[in-house]
This record gives C-alpha cells, sequence and structure tokens, in this order.
C-alpha cells in the first residue's frame, strides 16, 4: 500500500526518469524479453486461478463424507 501512495505523488517527469534509469539498467533488447516473462507469468496464474475455481477442493469432499 505504501509504494501505491508513493506512486500517487510522482509526476510526469519522475515517471519518464523512472522508464530512463530503467532502459539504463536493463538495456533495450533486453526489456520486451522481461516484459513477455511477465505476460506468461500473469497467463499462468489466471489459468491456475480458473482450474481452482472449477475443481472441486478436498475439503468439500470430507464435509459430505461426514
Amino acid at each position: 500500500m505504501n509504494s501505491f501512495i508513493l506512486l500517487g505523488f510522482m509526476g510526469g517527469y519522475e515517471v519518464i526518469i523512472v522508464l530512463v534509469i530503467i532502459i539504463l539498467l536493463f538495456g533495450g533488447r533486453k526489456i520486451p524479453e522481461l516484459m513477455r516473462g511477465v505476460g506468461k507469468g500473469v497467463k499462468e496464474f489466471k489459468k491456475g486461478v480458473e482450474e481452482a475455481d472449477t475443481k472441486p477442493s478436498d475439503s468439500d469432499d470430507k464435509k459430505e463424507i461426514k
């Protein structure tokens, strides 16, 4: 939550400075690879959440048996 509050106080110039620093640290070629990895991670996370929602949990089965 603290990071959200800090981002609220950042203006346009501060965001540009942060982006320039990120480009300098990682390089222009690594950023698309990093974003691709983040996208795959988010996709896998959503897939796992959907599977967990559709699968009946083990605790529900134990309650029905008793």
